[in-house]
């Protein structure tokens, strides 16, 4: 199963129920959407692709390389600013160029590749509309996916980070700043599908297992929310 970095940690659990419950076992590969998108599009050997945006999960499917029916959304997120734990930090999301370079006070900024990786995207794209990103774009240190970001501020490597409300929750060397609005960047969902030359009838049933009411608890638990809802 080749999965976005930020279902590190959920996804484990995840598989580790799905095996207790069905026998199969699972491997996962854990990196940046994009990277992964790239690997199966040249060949890579994957059953199932879950990715953090559709844009990617697309780029495969227009390669004519996604088992016919399989591909479902299964989770949602929530974007977040974060500062190192023990750091002092503003109390509420900048709101102004001034806010945010006295928040940064001359250090970095940590973010997920903006033009590649779901999580830089989403998150250049709320700066952008808060009217920071000019801003913040010469202080932005960019990494291959958002589990390296969220790595740098723990480290206190980056003064700020911009991550999932997931990662947030998984480190306890973080906090959480403050959300960024969800009308400031696209909606943030999950998708994933079966890979046609993989094990189509195992990745589905995995599939199955993670939209199922024990796969979504685990997921909640780890702080996604359920698939958003598609406008009728």
């Amino acid at each position: 199963m080749f999965a976005a970095a930020s279902l590190g940690g959920a996804l484990d659990e995840v598989a580790q129920a799905f095996e207790e419950d069905t026998g199969h076992e699972v491997a996962l590969s854990f990196a940046g959407s994009s990277v992964l998108a790239r690997q199966i599009t040249l060949g890579a050997p994957a059953d199932a692709y879950l990715s953090a945006n559709t844009n990617w999960l697309d780029v495969v499917e227009d390669a004519g390389l996604l088992a016919g029916g399989t591909r479902r959304d299964f989770a949602g997120n929530a974007l977040v600013l974060i500062a190192p734990a023990a750091q002092a930090a503003p109390a509420t999301l900048p709101e102004t160029p001034e806010d945010l370079a006295a928040a940064l006070g001359g250090g970095r900024l940590s973010m997920a590749l903006v033009e590649a990786i779901p999580a830089g995207q989403y998150g250049k794209a709320a700066l952008s509309h808060l009217g920071l990103w000019d801003l913040a774009e010469p202080h932005v240190v960019q990494t291959d996916n958002v589990r390296a970001a969220l790595a740098l501020v723990a480290l206190g490597e980056a003064r700020l980070g911009v991550v999932y409300a997931t990662d947030a929750q998984a480190e306890p060397k973080v906090r959480s700043v403050a959300p960024f609005p969800a009308e400031t960047h696209p909606q943030i969902t999950y998708p994933a599908a079966a890979i046609a030359s993989g094990d189509v009838a195992t990745a589905t049933a995995f599939l199955d297992y993670l939209t199922s009411d024990a796969g979504q608890a685990i997921l909640q638990r780890h702080g996604f929310l359920p698939a958003p809802e598609v406008p009728e």
